[in-house]
């Protein structure tokens, strides 16, 4: 079957033959009929692995202590070894998709072959034609629901998450920085939940999609208009902001920080695997 393999050396992505995945007791396989394509955090592991080891090592400081843990163990040279083999080795891709169930594990229970279900999980919904998914990794999708727009279930729980951690409550306002993937369904979500929100990101193609999917009012944070907007649309204060922006910068939460300076009591959450 085909799969989408990146190598942790150089970035450079391969659609690669590979065996079937192997069926477990615990969960099904299944046939993907779609597979999210995460673009921030599929672009981040790109920029990851094109890094020197170096580079590797600054942007991921938890995994160089586990490697010099493993030196203290192991000893250096088998170290070194077992890194370089693992940075020639072909990771897979992806961590959302929806399809259909083609074989169900023997403690498998409430999934049946034949089943449209939505897939999640970095390692199991990958890029490819056959995947092995846990069961508890598994929704069934309703009818009512086409599997292009189930394979957006992981995102949209993501999102969730980090609505229900800022606990908004019907006619509050939200701001939500950063408007890829996961901000655009939170602005979904809290207008669903009774919410103004207010859209905040650099892009103004994302400001306008924002506007279009719900956003009370939307803007550039380098606009100076954008502190008298918000004066004007929750002139008591923002209830609640979500961090939802993907980026090394640090400006996002500063912006943030100048939001928690007026009112005081405002809540936030930090939404992880921005897009």
């Amino acid at each position: 079957m085909k799969q989408v393999a990146q190598s942790e050396a150089n970035g450079r992505l391969r659609v690669v033959d590979v065996p079937r995945p192997m069926l477990h007791p615990e969960g099904v396989l299944v046939e993907t009929s779609f597979s999210l394509l995460s673009s921030g955090t599929e672009r981040s592991k790109l920029e990851l692995s094109k890094k020197t080891l170096i580079g590797k090592a600054l942007a991921r400081p938890d995994q160089f202590r586990k490697v010099v843990n493993a030196a203290r163990i192991a000893g250096v040279l088998a170290t070194y070894k077992k890194v370089r083999d693992r940075l020639d080795a072909l990771s897979p891709l992806g961590y959302s998709s929806a399809g259909t169930v083609i074989a169900t594990g023997a403690r498998v229970r409430g999934l049946s072959v034949g089943d449209k279900v939505a897939c999640a999980g970095a390692g199991y919904a990958n890029h490819a034609e056959v995947i092995y998914v846990p069961a508890n990794l598994c929704a069934r999708v309703p009818h009512n629901v086409s599997l292009d727009e189930a394979a957006f279930s992981t995102l949209g729980a993501v999102a969730l998450h980090g609505v229900r951690q800022a606990e908004p409550t019907l006619g509050e306002t939200v701001a939500v920085i950063g408007l890829g993937l996961v901000g655009l369904i939170t602005v979904q979500l809290l207008r669903a939940s009774g919410c103004r929100v207010i859209g905040i990101d650099l892009s103004s193609e994302r400001c306008e999609l924002a506007s279009r999917l719900g956003a009370d009012f939307v803007a550039d944070p380098r606009e100076a208009a954008l502190d008298d907007a918000i004066k004007v649309i929750a002139p008591s204060g923002i209830d609640a902001a979500i961090l939802t922006a993907d980026t090394p910068s640090n400006q996002p939460a500063l912006l943030l920080l100048a939001l928690l300076a007026w009112p005081f009591h405002v809540r936030c959450f930090i939404t992880k695997n921005c897009t």
